[in-house]
């Protein structure tokens, strides 16, 4: 039987997707139920977390916990059971493997960006599921780029100590571009970066930068058999 990958990254218009933001608990239940609605997969079968800016992937089956807890990263073999990763600003990052049949949602913040989330997460699909690096392929969806993001001399020292000085462009960091480079130091090719930047484009997704009371879009995958 052959499967296909489902990729989907939310906008404003599906609504605030994350409990941990001050939502009422029923508008995100209901966000949640039309975004499965639209997006044909089953609602319970959902994989989330408690994204906590560490570097904790974990992998899931059908008889894991929906939410996991303390984790930014999720892998799994699983046909239909969906992963989820909730941002607005930070990269939300999505994984698969079309030959192996596996696929991974991350959370790369800054905090998971310097400990090498996407690294660890490919390493993991790599030494878990014998995938290849040719077959990896990697979206990074939309979130805050280059040109909005500021930050602190402490942290522009870290990234230039730790990344390189090329990641610093004045006072800004580009966490793309050095998820990208991490991926590409493995062997991983095939990787496309949303040029969109959530704090400037004004298009429709939420950005913590531009308001710190704001929801939660999301990046979504699953492998549904055709």
């Amino acid at each position: 039987m052959s499967q296909k990958i489902l990729i989907n990254f939310t906008t404003t218009q599906d609504g605030n997707l994350a409990y941990h933001v001050g939502d009422i608990k029923e508008n995100v239940d209901k966000n949640r139920e039309n975004l499965a609605i639209k997006l044909n997969f089953k609602n319970e079968n959902l994989v989330y977390m408690n994204q906590v800016h560490g570097n904790n992937v974990q992998i899931v089956d059908e008889k894991s916990l929906k939410l996991i807890d303390n984790c930014d990263g999720l892998i799994t073999n699983s046909k239909n059971l969906p992963l989820m990763v909730m941002v607005a600003d930070c990269i939300p990052i999505l994984f698969y493997d079309e030959i192996q049949g596996v696929i991974a949602a991350v959370h790369a913040g800054r905090n998971s960006t310097f400990l090498r989330i996407a690294e660890i997460t490919a390493k993991k699909m790599i030494e878990n599921f014998s995938c290849k690096v040719e077959d990896i392929k990697v979206i990074m969806g939309p979130s805050i780029q280059k040109c909005c993001y500021e930050v602190s001399d402490e942290l522009l020292k870290i990234v230039k100590t730790s990344f390189g000085e090329e990641f610093c462009i004045d006072k800004n960091i580009d966490l793309q571009g050095i998820n990208k480079m991490l991926l590409e130091n493995l062997g991983i090719k095939n990787i496309e970066i949303s040029n969109i930047c959530t704090k400037c484009s004004n298009k429709p997704y939420f950005s913590f930068r531009k308001n710190p009371k704001t929801g939660r879009f999301a990046g979504i995958i699953s492998i549904t058999n055709v």
